[in-house]
């Protein structure tokens, strides 16, 4: 399993319950095509944070790159549904930052290490 997370600051006139709205509308579309495992998204809460975290963080869970890959290619699609919807999420957001994680120690990477 790997994490695809996005530290997501909307626009200043965009409404928080849109932009969770519409990423759920996303990341369902998204879930259905099997392109992504799960997802969640948090806010950050009482404003404690440092000033390189942002206002939304999400997550989104892909069994491996290929699949990751599968969601990146379906977003590139051109379909009216599919740009609809991402749209509706990409017009909200100001800025974004994006990371890869994956498991740590991961089984690969602990199996050679036991062979050591």
């Amino acid at each position: 399993m790997n994490m695809y997370t996005c530290q997501i600051d909307l626009k200043q006139e965009a409404k928080a319950l849109a932009f969770a709205g519409a990423i759920a509308d996303w990341m369902e579309f998204l879930m259905d095509r099997g392109t992504i495992r799960n997802w969640r998204l948090m806010r950050r809460k009482l404003n404690l944070a440092s000033d390189n975290h942002r206002d939304f963080l999400l997550e989104v869970e892909v069994d491996d790159l290929a699949q990751l890959d599968s969601a990146f290619r379906l977003t590139g699609q051109k379909d009216e549904r599919i740009e609809q919807l991402h749209r509706a999420v990409h017009d909200l957001i100001a800025s974004a930052d994006f990371g890869l994680y994956r498991p740590f120690p991961d089984e690969e990477r602990a199996e050679r290490m036991a062979l050591l």
